[in-house]
């Protein structure tokens, strides 16, 4: 059966503690009601050093700030084969499965299918990585994946954590204008290999081999708008204004809202 629990019953049980969600205050008398978005952020497994039952939650409750977004929760990734996709406007991908079976193939066609038909996909860090065993075809999903552990001659996975300046590549798309360059404590991730077409909306150097890399980009997979970005290593990642804001407008840009009005 698959279980899709509300946002605040999900960080109560993940965290063991309440949340409060903004968007459920009413609004001013005489004020039209704000559009609402249906997302469904599916998370629940990742690499040990990334820890989902912390990030998850800050993830969440970063999304939640925009008051026009209602977020469900799926942390059980065998569900998402049978999941209702079509009942969100979008899906947010905040995992890397290590067993070929889960979601499986069932789990990545729900998926794709529902982006190809006209929803909306963000896929966070190690997303980039998910369906590993797909590949070839998910890379036309995510735009970039994850090259694997044994890295192509002269790559590498990321630089060590630490600061670096994110670069607003692309000042005039919907998710990043009137943005910023900002600074965070991240890994940046060196790791990303595609040809599909994609526009860069932000990028980083590397301190170790003074290159740029892309920290987050968008393209079209069939109807679907998608974007992807590989910052959120860590709770500090996702909670700092920079990505945060970033990650909300992504959000609401691929649930078909106006990025930068919430």
């Amino acid at each position: 059966m698959t279980t899709i629990r509300p946002a605040y019953l999900v960080l109560a049980l993940i965290c063991g503690a309440m949340f409060f969600n903004p968007a459920s205050g009413r609004a001013l008398e005489g004020d039209p009601p704000a559009p609402k978005r249906r997302v469904l952020l599916v998370t629940g497994e990742d690499y040990p050093g990334h820890k989902w039952r912390q990030t998850a939650p800050a993830l969440l409750a970063e999304l939640l700030k925009d008051p026009r977004l209602v977020v469900d929760v799926l942390a059980d990734l065998e569900s998402l084969g049978t999941a209702r996709l079509d009942d969100y406007h979008a899906v947010v991908v905040h995992f890397k499965n290590y067993d070929p079976h889960v979601p499986g193939r069932r789990g990545y066609e729900n998926l794709a299918g529902f982006v190809e038909r006209g929803g909306g996909l963000m896929l966070v860090h190690f997303a980039c990585g998910a369906f590993e065993e797909f590949k070839d075809d998910f890379v036309h999903l995510a735009g970039r994946v994850w090259f694997g552990m044994k890295p192509p001659p002269g790559k590498r996975q990321h630089d060590p954590h630490g600061p670096f300046t994110v670069r607003i590549t692309e000042p005039d798309h919907p998710i990043t204008r009137g943005l910023a360059d900002f600074e965070t404590v991240d890994e940046l991730y060196t790791c990303l290999e595609g040809d599909p077409a994609v526009t860069t909306l932000a990028s980083a150097t590397s301190k170790v081999d003074g290159r740029s890399y892309p920290m987050a980009f968008v393209h079209e997979y069939g109807k679907g708008h998608v974007f992807h970005t590989v910052l959120g290593h860590d709770v500090a990642a996702f909670t700092a204004q920079g990505p945060a804001e970033l990650h909300r407008r992504g959000c609401a840009w691929v649930a078909g809202l106006d990025p930068a009005a919430p």
